[in-house]
């Protein structure tokens, strides 16, 4: 049955879920100083799991064991891609961070493209996001180790959370694989963020909610709808306009300034995704089938 999300085009659900994660990225980065990057993740995650839980009423029986196994290991990319990256911003430039992590969706491009246009597009992504971060300009010395495999780590995970999530789409009716997952995720972050619980006040509390709702629930939703009908190596290269609505979202409400490097970073990564969807961004047929 064809549902009103179904008549939306994949690309801009993707899109709406990019401009939803930067308001929730703003409102994390008041939170994480005060009860720390893994009891923000923990929060999160629980509000998040349990506003989903709430509204969509996911069935526990009647799954085939692959079923369970999809949507087991899509709970665990789920939150270690949060976690990990949450991590890296301890040790590194959030641009710097971005860019590195940014490795993983875009290699997955790389790897599942068999057109040459794709392969163009990953090049041109990924040159705007190194533009756009400036990461180009932090001395290579001045990296701590530490950060950087972190931050791998986030993007490795950020490349299994595209493929899994496309499988848990096409293995669960509606929202429930996400739902589920959303379940693992909350259990493998808990240990790892539990020992923040003392100082969750009730401003942090609300916040919490806020980032739960804007960074989980509305763009992972949305991702999951989209990657039904959409190839996972265009969905990779479309979340590189993350960076690219983060420059804007900090001349706008921050009135900061963009270098022309940035700007050229970010035609390039608009350019790189126009590109991409003008070129069937939809999934053909045979290979939706096989998805």
């Amino acid at each position: 049955m064809t549902t009103a999300a179904d008549r939306v085009p994949a690309p801009l659900l993707v899109l709406a879920g990019v401009v939803s994660v930067q308001f929730g990225g703003a409102l994390a980065q008041t939170l994480v100083p005060v009860i720390g990057a893994g009891g923000s993740v923990v929060m999160r995650l629980l509000f998040a799991t349990a506003l989903l839980l709430a509204f969509v009423r996911p069935r526990w029986h009647g799954h085939t064991r692959r079923a369970w196994a999809t949507v087991a290991a899509f709970g665990v990319a789920l939150g270690l891609m949060n976690y990990t990256f949450y991590q890296s911003l301890a040790h590194l430039p959030i641009g710097v961070a971005v860019t590195i992590e940014f490795i993983g969706p875009l290699t997955l491009a790389a790897v599942l493209s068999r057109r040459v246009v794709d392969a163009l597009g990953v090049l041109a992504a990924a040159a705007g996001v190194v533009l756009i971060s400036e990461a180009r300009e932090v001395p290579f010395a001045e990296l701590e180790w530490t950060g950087i495999l972190l931050a791998l780590a986030a993007g490795g995970f950020w490349a299994a959370y595209i493929v899994l999530s496309g499988r848990t789409g096409a293995a669960f009716p509606k929202l429930e694989g996400l739902a589920l997952a959303m379940v693992v995720a909350t259990l493998v972050t808990l240990p790892l963020g539990v020992t923040s619980v003392p100082s969750w006040t009730g401003e942090a509390l609300l916040k919490g909610l806020g980032i739960a709702v804007l960074s989980s629930v509305l763009p992972y939703s949305l991702e999951l709808l989209a990657l039904r009908r959409l190839r996972a190596q265009v969905f990779g290269i479309l979340l590189s306009l993350e960076p690219a609505a983060a420059a804007v979202a900090g001349l706008v409400v921050l009135g900061q300034r963009l270098a022309p490097s940035q700007l050229v970073g970010m035609a390039l990564v608009v350019s790189a995704s126009a590109l991409v969807l003008g070129l069937g961004a939809r999934k053909d047929p045979a290979e939706a089938q096989a998805a």
